[in-house]
């Protein structure tokens, strides 16, 4: 059985779950969302295989330009697990996006997973996660996962999210202050394209997705939120993740 990840991770916390889910897998090709060179529609993915898709929640969704993305690759009814991963907070109906988007590619979905990492603007909330206790979890589920695949089922778990879902939104847009080198790496990187070749401090707000890897890639850490807004955020989301939530298979 052929074994594929396809990944949105733009700050590294996706990768980290995805990696413990496929720990036990056979050999796992990665497939990077994030990248604006790769032409996507040319993949064909083999009807007996396995795959792994997972992305970040941002304000509850899954981001669009990962679903559009993920959209062209040909599933050819290869059995396909979801795993969406939050900032301790919520997770909304990004799981029910994903599935939407994979049964429109031709997956056939067989599991689901939500998981925990550290948030990505405000990293008091989830620090540290996912550690080593998540890894061991997850890396269970990925085993009860491969088992079922094995099997030959094709039973569909009931996946929560409500639907019709809410659009995406940015409204976080980092900016660079005056330590910024313009060494062009945040542009080079950002999965939106969203960063300006030729001056580094000039970020195309209509193209931000707040997905904050230019903030975690950069060199010599000149790029950030404004402070205040930062605060605003933190206060009112600071209830909803007070209690640590836990990662959650539906098989």
């Amino acid at each position: 059985m052929k074994c594929y990840q396809i990944l949105f991770s733009p700050t590294g916390g996706t990768e980290k779950v995805a990696a413990a889910i496929t720990q036990n897998w056979p050999e796992v090709q990665t497939i990077d969302l994030s990248s604006t060179s790769t032409d996507f529609a040319s993949f064909f993915i083999e009807s007996g295989s396995l795959v792994l898709v997972a992305m970040p929640s941002f304000g509850d969704v899954a981001p669009q330009l990962a679903l559009d993305r993920f959209a062209q690759i040909n599933g050819n009814r290869a059995k396909c697990v979801l795993v969406a991963v939050y900032g301790n907070r919520a997770y909304g109906s990004t799981l029910v996006q994903m599935e939407d988007t994979a049964n429109a590619a031709g997956f056939q979905v067989i599991a689901a997973i939500s998981a925990v990492a550290e948030h990505s603007i405000i990293h008091e909330y989830a620090a540290g996660r996912p550690n080593a206790e998540d890894c061991k979890q997850l890396s269970a589920f990925g085993t009860k996962i491969f088992e079922k695949a094995l099997s030959g089922s094709l039973a569909v778990p009931a996946i929560p999210g409500k639907r019709p879902y809410k659009k995406s939104s940015s409204g976080f847009v980092p900016s660079a202050d005056s330590h910024c080198t313009n060494c062009g790496l945040c542009a080079e990187k950002c999965p939106a394209q969203a960063i300006s070749k030729d001056n580094g401090k000039v970020t195309d707000k209509s193209k931000c997705i707040s997905c904050m890897r230019c903030v975690s890639i950069c060199p010599v850490h000149a790029r950030s939120l404004n402070k205040v807004t930062v605060s605003v955020v933190a206060s009112a989301i600071k209830k909803a993740c007070s209690v640590q939530k836990s990662n959650e298979l539906f098989l």
